[in-house]
């Protein structure tokens, strides 16, 4: 019996390509998202790779609907083996120029959108005392940039409530995996045109800019082999290293980032994709293509980091052990 992964935010960008990497696996496919057009696309799509995949119309930020999505997806495939989280929304302002109902809503779906759609899985999962739950987080949410506060602040949101929730399971001792991944700039229709924006400027991507591929690449990796974080590209892990060591030197290269997110282009406003979905047929693939990394492996998980670290502490343990050693023969 084929396995079951339900992917929320699955008809465009990294989560289309991370349900037609499942559908080639020979896993059952569910794809949740909000435009009824790409919904139908996206299942014929994958059941042209030979998988069986239902698409459910749902908006991540109705807990109602994601439980009817959750509950539907059971109910055609049986139990749900892994859920992924990658639904979200953005809008590339200064944070004096949103709206209380903008940031509200980058809210409900990126941050309220990832806790309803643990939930959901939890309540299928926890019976059956195992299942994989993957969060898709970003590099903006260890090491936020300018006129990214409120999706910035929203991945900080549910980062600290996978740990929390993580540290609950393990205390009730529920055998449901909890995996952060933490994504670079990727080069989905987000940059084109589906991310709000008011700057009077085109968005970019900023260099490196990775495939979404590689990131279907490092979820499928995760479900099979759980680990608790990953960071996909090496922009994600120097992120994090420097904001645990020396975060005034990452506030200080954040400063660039207002200039590195625009070109020189002018534009109108978008409206983007904030409160409806955005236009167009399913593709992964933004606009920068000629500017995307040709690695689709580039991922280094919490484990490898754990190995690295130890490998450290026993080198400077036996390094200091030599030098009281010689110390003591003096």
């Amino acid at each position: 019996m084929a396995n079951t992964v339900v992917i929320t935010g699955g008809t465009a960008g990294i989560g289309l390509a991370t349900a037609e990497k499942f559908a080639r696996e020979g896993w059952n496919v569910g794809v949740v998202a909000r435009h009824e057009g790409r919904l139908a696309e996206v299942e014929v799509r994958l059941r042209g790779l030979g998988a069986r995949a239902v698409a459910v119309k749902a908006d991540v930020a109705d807990r109602d609907q994601v439980d009817a999505a959750a509950d539907r997806i059971a109910r055609e495939f049986g139990p749900i083996d892994v859920w992924v989280n990658n639904a979200m929304s953005t809008l590339v302002s200064p944070a004096g120029e949103i709206a209380m109902d903008e940031f509200r809503r980058v809210t409900e779906v990126t941050y309220h959108g990832q806790v309803f759609g643990t939930l959901a899985a939890l309540r299928h999962m926890r019976p059956r005392g195992r299942g994989a739950v993957i969060q898709i987080n970003s590099v903006l949410g260890i090491r936020p940039f300018p006129l990214q506060s409120a999706y910035a602040g929203a991945k900080a949101a549910a980062l600290g409530f996978t740990n929390a929730l993580r540290a609950e399971l393990d205390h009730e001792g529920v055998a449901v995996s909890l995996s952060t991944i933490f994504l670079p700039a990727v080069n989905t229709p987000q940059f084109g045109g589906w991310a709000r924006n008011r700057t009077g400027r085109r968005q970019i991507a900023p260099n490196p800019v990775y495939d979404p591929r590689l990131c279907a690449n490092a979820v499928f990796f995760t479900a099979l082999h759980p680990r608790r974080d990953v960071w996909v590209g090496r922009t994600t892990m120097m992120a994090s290293v420097l904001q645990r060591l020396w975060p005034n030197v990452g506030d200080l290269q954040a400063r660039s980032g207002w200039e590195g997110q625009l070109s020189n282009e002018p534009m109108p406003e978008l409206p983007g994709n904030l409160f409806e979905p955005g236009p167009g047929s399913a593709v992964i693939d933004g606009p920068f293509s000629d500017q995307v990394l040709g690695s689709r492996h580039t991922f280094v998980t919490s484990r490898q980091r754990d190995i690295a670290v130890i490998g450290g502490i026993g080198g400077l343990a036996v390094a200091a052990a030599a030098l009281v050693g010689a110390l003591r023969r003096r």
